[in-house]
């Protein structure tokens, strides 16, 4: 059996859930999803600057955690930009 999963904090709500190469119709394109915790460590790390251990407090998470968190993110934009695909930043 699973640990049960922690109830994270999330404050940040995106103000566009979709980005995507110009002049390519987004039917044609193939959708790298992005999870609002991912959102949410690389604003708190790569946008505000915070440290992990802040950042971690933050999302009320271990640094670990986070950690995969931020790495899940960050793969997940450098596939869609590299490949030219749409980013789908879940609501």
């Amino acid at each position: 059996m699973t640990r049960p999963r922690l109830c994270r904090k999330l404050r940040f709500k995106p103000k566009a859930h979709y980005f995507k190469p110009q002049g390519i119709p987004l039917c044609e394109l193939a959708e790298v999803n992005l999870t609002k915790e991912e959102m949410e460590a690389i604003k708190l790390k790569d946008f505000d600057g915070l440290e992990q251990t802040e950042s971690a407090q933050k999302m009320n998470t271990s640094q670990s955690t986070f950690q995969r968190i931020l790495t899940s993110a960050r793969i997940k934009i450098a596939k869609a930009i590299v490949n030219g695909e749409a980013l789908k930043i879940e609501e």
